[in-house]
């Protein structure tokens, strides 16, 4: 699962990776939880203009009479044929922009937060899925899709999030393209060699530590 995650690049930064026509006005984000807000990227109907908005993390579904507990996560692999999911999976996808993800290793109270990054430190995508509220006075709600590790992130985890390269985002955006056929060689695990990784303090375990000393490298528990 992926459960926290950063957004620190500048908003000329996210405006540049995403195609968008104007910089986003975002602080920078070092420990961002579950039922936070969080930046999305997605298209207006007809697929031709990029925007940004933020929404919440955890997904609410709408088949559902009542809203249910919020996901966080939606399985690559099932999401198009999942309940829960299949909707949005169709209609409703969206890029989530981040600069780097947490995960964890070990048990107990000596779990280890490694934190994921490309290597070039560059901001990334995300692959995610989008719902409106059932109240409109709520935000829409947003999950992020996983897939099986590549060869850096099994070292720590058995699931990571989907990150798409630049040069799936049109695809993934395109409202004329909801088929699995298409979609599903996108979901595929980050090549580990475009990635780096590095242990951090157990600080960022409380998400009300927001502050750069979430990611500076640290020594292993």
């Amino acid at each position: 699962m992926c459960g926290r995650f950063t957004l620190t690049a500048s908003g000329e930064e996210l405006a540049e990776a995403f195609g968008l026509d104007e910089p986003p006005a975002l602080a920078p984000r070092y420990n961002i939880a579950p039922t936070q807000p969080v930046a999305v990227v997605r298209v207006d109907p007809a697929g031709e203009r990029r925007t940004w908005s933020l929404l919440r993390w955890g997904l609410l579904p709408r088949e559902t009479a009542e809203p249910r507990r919020p996901l966080i996560n939606a399985r690559a692999e099932t999401a198009w044929v999942t309940p829960a999911f299949k909707d949005a999976f169709a209609r409703r996808r969206c890029l989530v922009p981040a600069s780097g993800f947490y995960e964890w290793s070990g048990a107990g109270k000596k779990r280890q937060p490694w934190y994921f990054r490309l290597a070039t430190g560059g901001p990334f995508a995300f692959a995610g899925l989008w719902e409106p509220p059932f109240d409109p006075v709520d935000p829409a709600t947003v999950t992020l899709l996983t897939t099986e590790p590549n060869d850096l992130a099994r070292k720590v985890h058995d699931r990571m999030p989907v990150i798409l390269p630049p040069d799936a985002y049109a695809r993934w955006l395109d409202p004329g393209a909801g088929t699995h056929a298409v979609l599903r060689p996108l979901l595929v695990p980050f090549p580990a060699g475009a990635m780096s990784v590095h242990p951090v303090a157990t600080v960022v375990n409380d998400p009300r530590h927001d502050e750069p000393s979430c990611v500076t490298p640290a020594g292993l528990l």
